[in-house]
């Protein structure tokens, strides 16, 4: 343990830990209870980013932690403030994006008192977060920070809340920082069971139609490249979950695209006709499997996870191996042998001729459809960190765009939060300066949260929004016209802002394109202009997302919706 004679407030010790877990960023918003903590604030060596809602502060510190694998930070005061972060504390948590999450608290003496901005906060949370502390000394703040930032970077990440009451943050110590955490319950397991891992290089070895499934767990891990190097070396194909697309390269010849309902065809072909499914990193999400009776029925299931709790969890699994992606794949590396796959990669290569994603061209020719942008945005900036909002545009940008790096495509997968794309946008590219970072949001989503534009213009964070405006809430407006005959029952939101004009209200480029030859210039523009710019796109009113597996289907039984104009 790391001694220091010197004497300090709680406030200024928890700005002392921040420095020794290497924080440079904080996203948050003041309050009263914070007070002591943003004096000492004034004068840090860290960057506090001014959210204008407390739920982009846990979204922009979650974009910040998927675009460099750190911890995110973020902070708000007690009650009110504590409860709006919960949104963002949720996503965190569905997703497995280690965050630790600040709050400010009542005076210890008031606590249960109803008073004024109090809230149980860690109450609240204890479902949605790895573990969380109300801190009820100041001398032990030091070694609840250390433990917070370990647990939620440490096996499957996530949020940990630590509660700080005011007179916690004014009363005064006698700094140390631990040098270690040594938690008797909490040993995540790294290393997997051998045996384990040579069953599973056995049973590749015999497998003729191999499929790797994985998941946002590759990308935790960075375990991207002995991801590649296995798929190369067993010769299996490789498909990958929302959250893990860019874990592996989308033009390699044994990619097979995103699975599920949304999936493409040929990689929910390949999963339904394996005989060996390697899910790595990945939960079995019920948008992957559709009917888990009829999932992979005819494949044995190689599961690596490094939470045992799941395990079998959806779908049950033949040869577990329970510990770091990374670790296990090196390891299976050394004992892996190819699959006897040629004919299987032959017939995986007829179905990606045969059933390709595609769209259908608008009967007008200069009319806008949403895939031509996600294809313009790749040729314009294939390296580009794509961030989303949730809907259909979501659901294109991971069709479409031509990930080839983990880390570059943000999304809300577990949850499913409309809102989250901007906030965690500005958060990515706080992060990551060095890259163009695009929000696809969709008119709907973009409104959650689109007050964070002050905080974009204000803190100089030149992120760019592609609007796709087709003037509904089009997901839920797709469900309604194939299950509920077209009744759009509040899904309308023709008409209800000039975003061109809300970009320019707070100082920022606001751009347009209805026609399908002003796409690219707009895209150009906004990427030379170097200033958060909000461009509105005018697309097609009802284009569906497809391929489309119903609800409770298998997912090998699609639909195709292609409008034929």
């Amino acid at each position: 343990m790391t001694e220091s004679t010197e004497k300090m407030t709680g406030a200024r010790a928890l700005i002392e830990c921040l420095y020794r877990e290497g924080v440079d960023t904080i996203f948050g918003y003041p309050g009263g209870v914070l007070l002591p903590i943003y004096d000492e604030l004034y004068d840090a060596d860290i960057r506090h980013i001014l959210v204008r809602h407390e739920q982009a502060a846990a979204h922009a510190a979650e974009g910040y932690a998927r675009a460099t694998g750190k911890t995110g930070v973020c902070i708000a005061t007690s009650g009110p403030g504590a409860t709006n972060l919960v949104t963002g504390i949720a996503n965190a948590y569905m997703d497995s994006i280690p965050m630790v999450v600040f709050t400010g608290q009542v005076p210890s003496s008031l606590l249960g008192n109803d008073a004024f901005q109090e809230a149980n906060i860690t109450g609240i949370t204890m479902p949605i977060t790895k573990h969380n502390y109300l801190v009820q000394d100041a001398n032990e703040l030091p070694k609840v920070i250390k433990e917070a930032f370990h647990i939620a970077s440490t096996g499957r990440p996530g949020p940990v809340l630590v509660d700080l009451p005011k007179d916690i943050t004014v009363q005064e110590i006698d700094f140390y920082y631990p040098d270690k955490v040594d938690l008797r319950g909490y040993k995540p397991t790294y290393q997997g069971n051998l045996q384990q891992v040579k069953r599973a290089a056995s049973a590749i070895k015999e497998s003729k139609n191999p499929v790797i499934y994985a998941g946002g767990g590759v990308i935790s891990s960075d375990a991207s490249k002995e991801l590649r190097e296995l798929a190369e070396k067993i010769k299996a194909p490789v498909t990958t979950t929302l959250t893990g697309m860019g874990g592996f390269p989308v033009e390699h010849e044994l990619f097979l695209g995103m699975p599920g309902m949304h999936g493409a065809k040929y990689a929910n072909y390949a999963i339904q006709e394996s005989d060996l499914l390697i899910a790595v990193g990945a939960r079995f999400d019920d948008r992957v499997t559709g009917k888990l009776k009829a999932f992979a029925s005819n494949a044995k299931i190689i599961h690596i996870d490094i939470d045992p709790a799941e395990i079998s969890k959806n779908v049950k699994v033949d040869i577990p191996i329970v510990g770091d992606a990374k670790w296990i794949l090196q390891k299976l590396l050394k004992y892996a042998e190819p699959a006897q796959s040629e004919k299987w990669l032959d017939r995986i290569a007829h179905w990606k001729k045969v059933h390709p994603l595609h769209y259908v061209e608008p009967a007008t020719g200069d009319g806008i459809k949403p895939q031509y942008i996600i294809e313009q945005i790749t040729e314009a900036c294939k390296d580009a960190i794509i961030v989303t909002e949730v809907g259909q545009h979501q659901m294109w940008a991971a069709q479409y765009f031509k990930f080839s790096e983990p880390r570059t495509f943000i999304t809300s997968g577990g949850l499913g939060t409309m809102g989250y794309g901007f906030p965690a946008s500005i958060g990515a590219k706080i992060a990551r300066p060095d890259k163009v970072v695009f929000d696809i949001a969709g008119d709907g989503s973009f409104q959650m949260n689109s007050q964070e534009l002050a905080t974009a213009v204000q803190e100089n964070v030149p992120v760019i929004v592609a609007v796709f405006n087709n003037g509904y809430l089009g997901m839920v407006r797709q469900w309604q016209e194939l299950f509920h005959n077209r009744r759009y029952s509040a899904t309308c939101i023709q008409n209800s802002v000039d975003f061109v004009k809300l970009a320019e209200a707070y100082g920022a480029l606001g751009l347009r394109a209805t026609k399908r030859d002003e796409v690219r210039p707009v895209i150009e523009e906004a990427i030379a202009s170097g200033r958060p710019t909000v461009i509105d796109f005018v697309v097609e009113e009802e284009e569906n997302v497809s391929p489309m597996v119903p609800a409770g289907a298998a997912i090998n039984e699609i639909l195709d919706l292609e409008r034929k104009e």
